[in-house]
């Protein structure tokens, strides 16, 4: 599983100050640390970023490759312009660097997918339509076809393309996580060669902050067996990365003997592999949802 690292963020109190006073020392740490981490992109996100953003889209993408190496990046922003001025100043990288990302909105991706070909940068694919969040799995497929079909007749291929279905919080939009599963299974086939992505930390965005791991872990899981390739996640959950890197295969195979409905009795289990098996049963929906079901 590829990992983009979440945390250089402008939400982050340390790193939205950096960004605001144009402080290099903390982003070139963040980016340290998320390297150190083995994070395989490094995300830099300014949210809306109206106001200044094509001024401070290429100073950060300048201050954060000083120190990241043939690192990839990924630029996150909703300001078109500022992505723009990122993508001029990119130096060269091991993979092309990713524009993060593109609505399946006309408005949206006809300004947008003639600038990533100019750059030969990829690009995240994010189904949030018209109307917004899809409503299942079928919506996400019919916004893919669009969106892809446009990025191809403007001479991107699917290869460069990364599919984003948007994950939805455990505790809100249950039956979202399930859809997006089966629309994940449907992908190859709707875009064969496409890459994917989603935003794994959503899954536990309400929930109290002691079961955000195992719901970010588990789900990546699940994501991974129906052909998820990355996850933008959380650098310092050392667990998931190990599990992403193939290191965990014992919790990968709890995982999927849950999912199977093979699971071995939770009395036969340690406590670590058991809190997986409720997790899947509570994502999959077979039980409901509350901050202390693994307790129950």
């Amino acid at each position: 599983m590829i990992l983009f690292g979440e945390s250089l963020n402008v939400i982050s109190r340390v790193i939205g100050k950096a960004y605001k006073e144009r402080d290099p020392k903390p982003i070139q740490e963040e980016v340290q640390d998320q390297i150190e981490k083995r994070m395989d992109y490094i995300d830099i996100n300014l949210g809306p970023a109206k106001k200044d953003g094509h001024e401070l889209m290429p100073w950060v993408c300048q201050v954060v490759q000083e120190v990241s190496g043939d690192v990839p990046l990924l630029l996150d922003t909703s300001n078109i312009a500022a992505i723009e001025e990122g993508l001029k100043v990119l130096k060269p990288a091991r993979a092309p660097h990713i524009v993060n990302s593109i609505m399946a909105r006309p408005e949206r991706y006809e300004a947008m997918i003639p600038m990533t070909k100019k750059y030969d940068a990829d690009f995240v694919a994010l189904m949030w339509g018209p109307d917004g969040l899809p409503r299942d799995e079928n919506e996400r497929a019919a916004l893919c076809v669009e969106l892809l079909y446009a990025a191809n007749e403007a001479g991107i291929p699917n290869e460069k393309i990364w599919v984003d279905g948007i994950v939805t919080p455990v505790n809100i939009q249950q039956q979202q996580l399930m859809d997006l599963l089966t629309f994940q299974m449907m992908l190859e086939d709707i875009a064969p060669g496409a890459m994917s992505t989603c935003g794994l930390s959503n899954i536990s965005n309400g929930p109290p902050v002691e079961l955000r791991p195992i719901l970010n872990t588990t789900y990546m899981i699940m994501l991974e067996r129906y052909g998820m390739k990355s996850v933008i996640a959380d650098p310092l959950d050392t667990n998931l990365t190990a599990v992403a890197k193939g290191e965990r295969p014992e919790i990968v195979d709890i995982v999927h003997q849950a999912m199977d409905g093979t699971a071995p009795d939770l009395s036969t289990l340690d406590k670590e592999l058991a809190d997986y098996v409720k997790t899947v049963r509570v994502i999959t929906g077979e039980n409901l949802f509350s901050d202390s079901y693994l307790d129950l």
